[in-house]
């Protein structure tokens, strides 16, 4: 049995910051198929219409997104059931500790800080892969 490409899902406004994560990721898992969006609005609009075989396994959100930010994407896709299950990482330039709390709070396995290094966003990367197999 083949097994398929890993489904990851991101939703980030700057394409700069799309472009270092993808890469990063890409590294680490050459196959993953990275799907993604720029604003918040798109991100509950894909997850809620996606084909339950083409779910991702893994959700990333930008913290300070247009229309709809983390916290309120996360509110919107709480209680789908078929999404529940899907690990879900927050990645913001903000460290706020009410940020941090309130993802967490709405379904967020995990929050890190964009990183200003590359062997940092590396070990991120590295991080949110290993929360999409849990």
């Amino acid at each position: 049995m083949e097994s398929k490409a890993k489904i990851i899902f991101l939703a980030d406004d700057d394409p700069e910051d799309q472009e270092i994560l993808k890469d990063a990721i890409l590294r680490l898992e050459p196959t993953a198929d990275i799907h993604s969006v720029v604003n918040g609005l798109q991100a509950v609009e894909y997850l809620l219409n996606c084909p339950d075989a083409s779910l991702p396994e893994l959700l990333i959100f930008d913290y300070k997104m247009p229309i709809y930010n983390a916290i309120e994407v996360l509110e919107k896709i709480r209680d789908v059931p078929r999404l529940k299950a899907i690990p879900k990482v927050v990645w913001s330039t903000s460290n706020q500790p009410e940020h941090v709390r309130s993802c967490k709070e709405k379904g967020a396995l995990q929050y890190f800080v964009k990183p200003t290094k590359i062997d940092e966003l590396n070990n991120i990367a590295r991080q949110m892969l290993e929360a999409g197999k849990s």
